[in-house]
C-alpha cells in the first residue's frame, strides 16, 4: 500500500487481542465517563431514554429492556474475553438456555451430554417438549455423535467439564462433525469460565455462561450470558433478548462487570485450592473416586492439557465418599469454612450433595448412568487459603466416615 492509499474499511472480527487476560478483564467494555471522567462507569437506572423528535433519541438508547449502557458494556467484556465478536447478557443462565432452545423451530432435535446441569436437563425434558423440540441425551456424545445426528438435529449442547461428574469433551471433534451437517454446536463454558477455556477457539458456536458463577465471582447476582460470532446468530438471538425480555438490570450488569475484572485472579486461586484438595482426596481411604480435570489420574486429561490455559483444572471437583448417601450428608455437615449451598464459583467455597440438591429433578435411575451417585459430593473452592481449605475437607471426612464406626464400635 502506497502512502497516499486508504486502508479498506473491513467488517468487525473476532479481536485479536494485544493485551493478556487481566489486561482486558479491567478494560474491555469500560470507558471513562465522556462527563464526569469516572474511572468506574455510573449506574443508568433509567428505564426510557428522551428523544429529540420523534423516532429521533438524544443519544444509541430508548428502552432499558431493549439496550442499557451498562448492559452494553458488560457485554462488550464478555466478547472480549471470550474471543467473540459479540455476546447478550440475560437475567440468569437458565434463561440463556430458554432463548437459545427459542431460536430453534419446531420439529428440531438436539443432542445433549447426558450428565448435564439438572436445570439445563429439566429446560430440555419439560419446555423444550412443549414446543415439539426433542433432545438426545448422551453420555459418550464423541463417540456416539455421527450415529446420533438426524436430519432435523440443529443443535449440539456440551459441557465440558460436565456438572457435577467433571466429564470433558473435546470440543473440536465434536464441532468438526456437526459442521459437516450444518449443526451448531453450544458450550456451557460455566465451570471453567473465560479464563480458563474459550470454546470458541476450538470450534464451538455459541459458548454460555451462568454469570451467577465464576464470572461475577461473588455470589450477589442472577445472571447468564452467550457468546459468538456469527451475524445470523446474533440476529435471531438479540431478537429474542428483547422481545421475550429476559434481561438482567443495570445494577446487575454493573456488579457482573466489576466482578469480572478480577476473574483472573480469582480462578488461579479457585484452581490452586481444587488441585490440593483432590490429590488429598485421592490419598484419602474414605474416598472411592475424584473427578477433577487437573488430576493427571483423570481419564481425559489429554483434553484438559490441549483446551485449558496452562492445563488448569479450573477450581470445581466431585468425589465419593464410602458410606453411601448418608456419609456424603454428613460430610457436608461436618465442614467448618466450607459452606452447605447450591452454586458456585464464589469467593466462599461451598459444598453439596447434587442427587438430593441441584440434580435433584432427575430421575435416579437416569443420575446413575450419569455418573451422578448418592454418595457424590461436589465441591466449588473460593480463595481462601488452600491449607484451611485442605484441612476442613479432611476432618470432615473423619467426622462423615470414620465417625459412626467409632460410634457403633466398629472402627
Amino acid at each position: 500500500m502506497t502512502v497516499t492509499e486508504q486502508p479498506i474499511e473491513t467488517p468487525p472480527r473476532a479481536p485479536s487481542p494485544v493485551h493478556g487476560f487481566g489486561t482486558l478483564a479491567v478494560h474491555a467494555g469500560s470507558p471513562h465517563d465522556p462527563v464526569t471522567g469516572a474511572v468506574i462507569e455510573p449506574i443508568s437506572l433509567s428505564t426510557t431514554f428522551a428523544q429529540n423528535s420523534v423516532g429521533k433519541p438524544v443519544g444509541l438508547y430508548e428502552y432499558s429492556r431493549s439496550s442499557n449502557p451498562n448492559r452494553d458494556n458488560f457485554e462488550r467484556a464478555i466478547a472480549a474475553l471470550e474471543h467473540a465478536r459479540f455476546a447478550l447478557a440475560f437475567s440468569s443462565g437458565s434463561a440463556t438456555t430458554a432463548t437459545i432452545l427459542q431460536s430453534l423451530a419446531a420439529g428440531s432435535h438436539v443432542v445433549s451430554v447426558s450428565d448435564v446441569y439438572g436445570g439445563t436437563h429439566r429446560y430440555f425434558t419439560k419446555v423444550a417438549a412443549t414446543h415439539n423440540v426433542k433432545v438426545t441425551f448422551s453420555p459418550s456424545i464423541e463417540v456416539d455423535i455421527a450415529e446420533l445426528i438426524r436430519p432435523s438435529t440443529k443443535l449440539i449442547w456440551i459441557e465440558s467439564p460436565s456438572n457435577p461428574t467433571l466429564t470433558l469433551v473435546d470440543i473440536r471433534k465434536v464441532a468438526s462433525i456437526a459442521h459437516q451437517h450444518g449443526i451448531h454446536v453450544v458450550v456451557d463454558n460455566t465451570f471453567m469460565s473465560p479464563y480458563v477455556q474459550n470454546p470458541l477457539d476450538h470450534g464451538a458456536d455459541i459458548v454460555v455462561h451462568s454469570v451467577t458463577k465464576y464470572i461475577n465471582g461473588h455470589s450477589d447476582v442472577v445472571m447468564g450470558a452467550a457468546a459468538y460470532n456469527s451475524e445470523d446468530v446474533h440476529e435471531k438471538l438479540s431478537f429474542l433478548q428483547n422481545a421475550l425480555g429476559a434481561v438482567p438490570s443495570p445494577f446487575d450488569c454493573w456488579l457482573a462487570h466489576r466482578g469480572l475484572k478480577t476473574l483472573h485472579l480469582r480462578a488461579r486461586e479457585a484452581t490452586k485450592n481444587a488441585t490440593g484438595i483432590a490429590e488429598a482426596l485421592q490419598a484419602s481411604p474414605h474416598v472411592i473416586a475424584v473427578n477433577y480435570p487437573g488430576l493427571p489420574s483423570h481419564p481425559q486429561h489429554a483434553i484438559t492439557l490441549k483446551q485449558h490455559r496452562n492445563g488448569m483444572g479450573g477450581g470445581m471437583l466431585s468425589f465419593r465418599v464410602r458410606g453411601g448417601h448418608e456419609a456424603a450428608e454428613r460430610f457436608c455437615q461436618a465442614t467448618k469454612i466450607f459452606t452447605l449451598a447450591e452454586s458456585l464459583g464464589g469467593v466462599e467455597s461451598l459444598v453439596e450433595v447434587p442427587s438430593a440438591m441441584t440434580h435433584g429433578g432427575i430421575p435416579k435411575e437416569q443420575r446413575e448412568a450419569a455418573g451422578v451417585w448418592d454418595d457424590l459430593v461436589r465441591v466449588s473452592c473460593g480463595v481462601e487459603d488452600e491449607a484451611d481449605l485442605t484441612s476442613d475437607v479432611l476432618q470432615a471426612l473423619e467426622k462423615a466416615v470414620v465417625g459412626p464406626k467409632i460410634k457403633n464400635g466398629t472402627a
